[in-house]
C-alpha cells in the first residue's frame, strides 16, 4: 500500500496531482493507494474510477478525508 499525505502539498499552494498519478503509475494489481487530503477529493475519485479503481472514503472530521482507491486486479 502506498500513502499521499496532499494535506502539506495543498496547504503550500502546490497542486498534489502530479505526486498521485506518480503513486498510482508504481502500483501493482491489486494494491491500495491511500490519499489524505484536507477535503473529499470527488474529482480526484472521478479520474480514478474511470480507469477502474474503486476507493471508500472516510471523514476523518477536522475537514480531513481519507480515500482508498484499489487497483483492479
Amino acid at each position: 500500500m502506498a500513502t499521499v499525505d496532499a494535506r502539506p502539498i495543498i496547504a503550500s499552494g502546490a497542486e498534489p496531482f502530479g505526486e498521485i498519478m506518480a503513486a498510482v503509475g508504481a502500483l501493482e494489481e491489486g494494491e491500495e493507494l491511500v490519499v489524505l487530503a484536507p477535503f473529499e477529493p470527488v474529482p480526484l475519485e472521478g479520474v480514478l474510477s474511470s480507469q477502474g479503481f474503486t476507493y471508500e472514503t472516510e471523514d476523518l472530521g477536522g475537514g480531513d478525508w481519507r480515500v482508498t482507491f484499489r487497483r483492479p486486479s
